[in-house]
């Protein structure tokens, strides 16, 4: 009795579900260079046939893992506003704000961006990300008399950091914690000036 596609494209999403996963382990103790298709498989457990079926290279491999990333990294940014014709960051909630959940649910990734030797371009990469999601969607809500570039930038950078701190503090907190925390962070004002 043949497969149907279903039972195929769960078995499908498994094997490169365990490639991907397999890869960021191994990517925690050697560079992407010093591994190869047969370290990924066997880490794995599946054999050279499963690799070559889906991917030609360990880049290729890599690749799409940045794809999912990015793709949900996107989602979840977009997710307060999604929807909606007009966005008030002051009326957001911070129930609303996802990002957190998303690095938390891939915490393995996001572990590796932080502490590997390829960590430079892939923290370069989801600054972009964020800052280029920023400018395309919430530019309109942005004072006029700062420089939107530079804010977004700011702002990308300023939420990495919190995720990279989260991070080195091995996820003490809970997303939902970290989002509150994010939230205190966009509505605090600070003094015009400082008391003597």
């Amino acid at each position: 009795m043949p497969e149907t596609s279903d039972v195929m494209d769960r078995r499908i999403r498994k094997s490169k579900a365990a490639l991907k996963e397999a890869l960021l382990q191994l990517m925690q103790k050697y560079t992407l260079k010093e591994i190869s298709i047969s370290d990924i498989v066997q880490q794995a457990d599946l054999n050279r046939g499963t690799f070559y079926r889906h991917y030609q290279y360990k880049e290729d491999l890599l690749n799409e893992i940045l794809q999912d990333v990015t793709q949900d990294l996107v989602a979840s940014f977009r997710k307060p506003y999604e929807g909606l014709e007009e966005f008030h960051v002051d009326r957001m909630p911070s129930s609303a704000i996802a990002i957190f959940e998303h690095v938390h649910q891939h915490a393995q990734f996001y572990t590796l961006v932080v502490q590997s030797e390829a960590s430079s371009s892939f923290q370069r990469m989801i600054c972009d990300v964020l800052r280029d999601l920023s400018l395309q969607d919430l530019n309109y809500i942005f004072p006029p008399h700062i420089n939107p570039e530079l804010l977004a930038s700011y702002q990308s950078h300023a939420i990495f950091g919190m995720i990279m701190e989260w991070i080195r503090q091995d996820f003490k907190h809970s997303p939902a914690y970290m989002a509150e925390e994010l939230f205190k962070i966009i509505h605090f004002t600070p003094a015009q000036r400082l008391k003597k």
